[in-house]
């Protein structure tokens, strides 16, 4: 960047300009590992600051990358041709929870757990649950539409976003979208902007719908041989009418994995773990349970564990959420890809991943969410070594093309980034591709916005 750019930024915002390495080096990563360095880092606290920065970049042609907490697999946050660093993480207020219309507005860095929280205070639920809700914020959940466990019965993020402000890649302040039950006036400009992942627009303030917080909840652990009757299962309570509001699908390797961290006891030939999770008004979730009890052992469950009260649900939740940090102890870095596929395609696409691991011979752990069929692929490499990390890029190729093959999508919910950016042709074909790109240039006519994502052949900020 040019001496001129980053003193203007000083001129906007003083000491929330930041330019030290050492500040720069915490902005220059995300959660796939890869690190960009950006020349600046800015803390905006309302729209105009970043409206301010994005006519700065527009004059001074240089990047902005809107940044929340950093927790993408995808690379949606990393400053790939440098630039500035935008966080959100000083816009951070619930401005207010409509409890009559059932909607709260934010700014984009309030953490996802900090909402959640506050919308239950008041008895409402705010249903999207990334796995890094406890540190993940609005803005990047709604750059990414994050989804989450809950995500088979309650949906993902943009079933939750009613309306936006944003700031175009023109410096224009857009707002989109409405406050109430219904609007159909226009093109759906909210849609197109969540999921975009910052190269459409930066979200200032979000307005976000809300429902009834569920009466009673219960938690069932089934477990199983092999994966093959895991996957079964899932198809089996989706044919007996039961809508889960979590279905979560571990492998032996991902039960390993949480076993060499933490023992849980589980009865030998434990293959599979199946984690439900059924709410409700109280005796409806009591009718589901025992459905679902039945249903798990007239397709093979060795054992069925359940509890209906808050800490037995948490204990029979322990295996699935110690399923991250444990992956570190098998290598210290994961490819981690978020397959989504046919339900009816489960079994055979854990079938395909498991003779991938063989032929390739890479570490392979799946687990996920496969009530929507969207698996959690995490090819497991040691970082030091070319020939491991050769084999792993082919196999996350390989379990691309069968995935589309299959009927299925590249990511359910982690987006495209860079890391799926070469695939991107490969599921929407070159038509598609051309359209995102006309719409991409109406947003951002110079390119300042997030470039170098999701477009592989994207050229730097146009000058």
């Amino acid at each position: 960047m040019h001496a001129e750019a980053l003193s203007a930024l000083g001129n906007l915002f003083g000491d929330r300009l930041r330019t030290s390495l050492e500040t720069r080096i915490c902005y220059s990563f995300d959660a796939t590992g890869k690190k960009f360095l950006p020349d600046a880092v800015v803390y905006p606290v309302n729209a105009e600051d970043v409206r301010q920065t994005v006519l700065l970049a527009n004059f001074h042609r240089f990047p902005v990358v809107p940044r929340g907490a950093g927790s993408g697999f995808s690379g949606g946050s990393l400053p790939v041709q440098g630039g500035v660093v935008l966080s959100t993480e000083r816009m951070d207020r619930i401005i207010s929870i409509d409890t009559e219309n059932l909607y709260a507005v934010v700014e984009p860095g309030v953490v996802t757990e900090t909402l959640k929280l506050e919308a239950r205070k008041r008895g409402l639920f705010y249903p999207p649950d990334p796995a890094s809700l406890k540190f993940s914020t609005v803005g990047g959940n709604i750059a990414e539409c994050a989804g989450g466990m809950c995500a088979v019965k309650y949906g993902v993020t943009r079933d939750y976003v009613l309306g936006l402000e944003a700031v175009l890649g023109t410096g224009e302040l857009l707002r989109t979208g409405v406050a109430t039950a219904k609007g159909v006036v226009g093109y759906d400009l909210t849609r197109m902007i969540v999921g975009s992942e910052g190269t459409l627009g930066i979200v200032t303030r979000a307005t976000l719908r809300l429902i009834p917080l569920p009466e009673a909840a219960a938690t069932l652990l089934a477990l199983f041989h092999e994966n093959r009757r895991s996957a079964e299962t899932v198809n089996a309570i989706v044919a007996a009418r039961v809508t889960p509001s979590a279905m979560e699908l571990m492998d032996r390797t991902a039960i390993d994995c949480v076993q060499a961290l933490m023992p849980v006891q589980l009865p030998e030939g434990t293959g599979s773990a199946l984690l439900l999770e059924v709410d409700g008004a109280e005796g409806q979730v009591a009718r589901e349970a025992n459905l679902l009890t039945e249903v798990c052992h007239a397709h093979g469950a060795i054992e069925v564990r359940r509890a209906s009260d808050a800490p037995g649900r948490e204990e029979l939740w322990k295996l699935r959420r110690s399923i991250s940090p444990a992956l570190r102890r098998v290598a210290p870095v994961k490819l981690n890809e978020d397959i989504v596929v046919p339900r009816s395609r489960l079994a055979d696409m854990f079938a395909f991943l498991s003779d991938l691991s063989d032929r390739r011979n890479v570490r392979i752990v799946t687990f996920g969410h496969a009530g929507d069929g969207n698996i959690h692929v995490n090819i497991m490499v040691s970082g030091t070594d070319a020939d491991e990390a050769r084999r792993a890029e082919e196999a996350v190729a390989e379990v691309f093309h069968k995935t589309v093959e299959m009927g299925g999508t590249i990511s359910g919910e982690h987006g495209v980034g860079i890391s799926k950016a070469p695939f991107l042709e490969m599921e929407v074909g070159p038509l598609g591709v051309a359209v995102m790109k006309r719409l991409k240039a109406c947003f951002d006519p110079n390119g300042i916005l997030n470039p170098g994502k999701i477009f592989l052949d994207e050229a730097a900020v146009r000058v």
